[in-house]
């Protein structure tokens, strides 16, 4: 019996790869690992391959799910990308959830392609 568990790879559509690639890899400095033209980028987030690119057909170009990116420090992270250009929506970061002896703190942004992306981090309470 098969049964899925592991995420190898996630996909995130751009209409302008070049753009999206330097947004990834230097906006967001997520190791780079190597580009297959003229449709993908490769990057590497923790052993989970992340693939930026073009759609290979029209039916597949549409809005992707959203990725939440886990980070130490939320309130660190979020001023830092903040001063790489990272376009955050309004009132971030913010709590999402109150659990037993912690919290789940969130903050939305943009990639350069439309995307909706999170930072995620649970603090101590």
């Amino acid at each position: 019996m098969t049964s899925l568990s592991a995420i190898k790879q996630i996909s995130i559509n751009a209409r302008d790869l070049p753009r999206a690639t330097a947004f990834y890899r230097d906006s967001l400095r997520i190791k780079h690992l190597f580009d297959a033209p003229p449709r993908m980028s490769f990057f590497d987030c923790g052993g989970i391959r992340l693939l930026v690119g073009v759609a290979e057909k029209p039916e597949l170009a549409h809005a992707t799910s959203i990725i939440y990116f886990g980070v130490d420090d939320i309130d660190a992270a979020y001023v830092e990308l903040k001063g790489r250009g990272v376009k955050f929506h309004p009132g971030q970061p913010h709590l999402a959830a109150r659990m037993p002896g912690r919290e789940v703190w969130i903050a939305f942004f943009d990639d350069t392609e439309g995307n909706v992306l999170a930072l995620i981090c649970e603090k101590a309470d």
